[in-house]
């Protein structure tokens, strides 16, 4: 029965280690993004959350842009 608890200890352990790593992965994923969107978007900055949204969306309507975006890699992909 010790054994038993000792594994599932060391199971629970591991699983939180890789949420942790999987957070720690997205998080600077959507840094990474963010800076790269107010480098672009100098106004960004200035926006709210609903604003920028809102700002891609209208962006993403424009002509061509459903092209471009089948012509990105797929997640996962390498470039």
């Amino acid at each position: 029965m010790k054994e038993i608890r000792q594994l599932e200890n060391r199971k629970k352990i591991l699983e939180n280690k890789q949420r942790n790593e999987e957070r720690r992965v997205r998080t600077r994923r959507l840094i990474e993004r963010g800076a790269i969107l107010e480098g672009i978007f100098p106004l960004a900055p200035n926006l709210s959350g609903a604003e920028v949204k809102a700002f891609l969306i209208a962006l993403s309507h424009l002509p061509g842009a459903a092209e471009l975006t089948a012509n990105l890699p797929k997640s996962g992909d390498t470039p």
